[in-house]
Formats: C-alpha cells, sequence, structure tokens
C-alpha cells in the first residue's frame, strides 16, 4: 500500500507540523506537459491491488476511501513521476486504452490520478507509466478476455489528457487529523478540468491578504501561521493551465478536524 500513513494519524501531528514548514517544491517547468488534450501518446501500464478493486485505498494522494466512492467509483490510477509530479500531478484525468491485439476493446477508460508509482518499471527520467487499479485495466478488455488481460503483465496503452468532470459535485476541502488555528491542513477534493494543483492561497476573516499555503504531500495543503481567524476564503491555481478560482468563506469560523467543507464553485 502506497499511501503515506505517517501523515495521517493524529499522534505524529507535530511531524505533519513540520512537514509544512518543508513542504515540497516543485518546478513547474520541470514538468513540461507531456500531453495535450486529444492527443493519443504511447505508453505502458500494468496492474495493482484487487483484480476488481482500487489500487491501494487512498494512495499517496491522501483522497482515503474516496476512491472506491461515486464519483472516483475505483476508475484510478499511480502514475510515474512525470504524472504524479511529486503529488502535484494529483486529481489530474486521462483516458488510457490498450492496444494488445485481442485482448483491448480499444474502448477508452477515463482515470484519475490517485497515487504515485514511483520505482521498478514506472522509474526513468519522462517515462509515462500508468499502474491503473485492477477495476480500470479490467474495462480495458474486450468482453470475455479481462482475466487474460490480468494476466498479460505488462501491456502497451495510448493515453490523452482529458478534462475532469465530477457532475453535481463542487470543490471540498476535508480539515486533516491535528489542524489548529496556529497549523490549518486540508485535503483538497473534487476540482473539474484541469483537475490537478499548482498553487493554493488562503484569507482570514477580515482580511484583504492571501497567504500561500504549502503543499505538504498529495493533495494536502498547510498554512503554518497563527492563530488564524475564520472564517477561510481559499483561492485555487491550477498547475496545467493556471486557471484560478476562489471559495469564499469555504471554512466555517466554527471548523472541526475531520470534517468536509463543501463549496458553491467548481472549474467549469
Amino acid at each position: 500500500m502506497r499511501k503515506m500513513t505517517v501523515c495521517l494519524a493524529y499522534g505524529v501531528a507535530w511531524l505533519m507540523f513540520i512537514s509544512c514548514e518543508i513542504a515540497l517544491g516543485v518546478n513547474i517547468n520541470q514538468y513540461k506537459l507531456v500531453e495535450e488534450e486529444g492527443d493519443w501518446q504511447p505508453a505502458t501500464a500494468t496492474w495493482y491491488g484487487s483484480p476488481n478493486g482500487d489500487g491501494s485505498e487512498g494512495g499517496a494522494c491522501g483522497y482515503g476511501s474516496l476512491v472506491k466512492q461515486i464519483p472516483f467509483q475505483s476508475k484510478v490510477a499511480a502514475g510515474s513521476p512525470a504524472l504524479f509530479k511529486d503529488g502535484k500531478g494529483c486529481g489530474a484525468c486521462y483516458q488510457v486504452k490498450c492496444t494488445e491485439n485481442g485482448l483491448c476493446s480499444q474502448s477508452a477508460v477515463t482515470v484519475v490520478i490517485t497515487d504515485e508509482c514511483p520505482g521498478g518499471i514506472c522509474s526513468g527520467s519522462g517515462k509515462i507509466h500508468f499502474d491503473l487499479s485492477g477495476t480500470s485495466f479490467s474495462d480495458m478488455a474486450s468482453p470475455g478476455t479481462s482475466s487474460d488481460l490480468l494476466n498479460a503483465g505488462v501491456v502497451s496503452i495510448l493515453f490523452q489528457r482529458v478534462p475532469c468532470e465530477y457532475p453535481g459535485k463542487n470543490i471540498a476541502f476535508h480539515v486533516n487529523e491535528g489542524a489548529t488555528t496556529y497549523w490549518f491542513a486540508v485535503l483538497i477534493e473534487y476540482e473539474d478540468g484541469d483537475g490537478d494543483l499548482g498553487a493554493v492561497d488562503l484569507k482570514q476573516a477580515n482580511s484583504d491578504t492571501w497567504q500561500g499555503m504549502q503543499q505538504t504531500w498529495g493533495a494536502n495543503w498547510c498554512l503554518n501561521s497563527g492563530p488564524l481567524q475564520a472564517p477561510f476564503s481559499i483561492r485555487l491555481q491550477s498547475l496545467s493551465t493556471g486557471r484560478t478560482l476562489t471559495a469564499n468563506n469555504v471554512v466555517p469560523q466554527n471548523w472541526q478536524v475531520n470534517a468536509t467543507y463543501r463549496s458553491l464553485v467548481n472549474y467549469d
């Protein structure tokens, strides 16, 4: 299981505090987009977890049990470093289809990056590899051939970047275990469009100043400053295109740890 459980445990809240100080820094330019919408490109794919499962529950992006639920429905993937992008590729959506003769339906399956495939077949500068959930991998097969495809090992695929679409869902913010008025951290969920995040800012109550949050790991972002005065507005900037979106006063004054606060907005 690839998910970083150390960041979820209440007992290591101090480590999480430190992680905000030394948060991952990503130079966007090092990840020149290898994918363009409508542009099919070659890659390879494997699968992990159970044959009808979701890979590992949650994975290195931190989505937890959400990967099993609507709208993900186990249609997820662990991406090689060129896709995972030190966690800033979390939430990006791709269509994949396999090209093995006789086994593949040639129909595209849409998957979301929710995990990292860090080594082995996924290693190599710029290598594009999808370690798919068993559910996603099986869905690429022709009728009656899913077992054969699952036994095929590494398969050649085509992939393309596509906009994420979560009908009926607005962007949500789940307050992390261990968050306080001096160390506020959230998991960000359900971004339509680009799906990925390059920057996140927070604005306190009765303030005109946006404070930059730091990516701690995966889709989790924190602000180490305080005491912070809620309600909080949160501004997002996508990694791929730099589009911004603001959820005003999305975290209420009486916010609670482990609560999820749903905004009224999403990318078009």
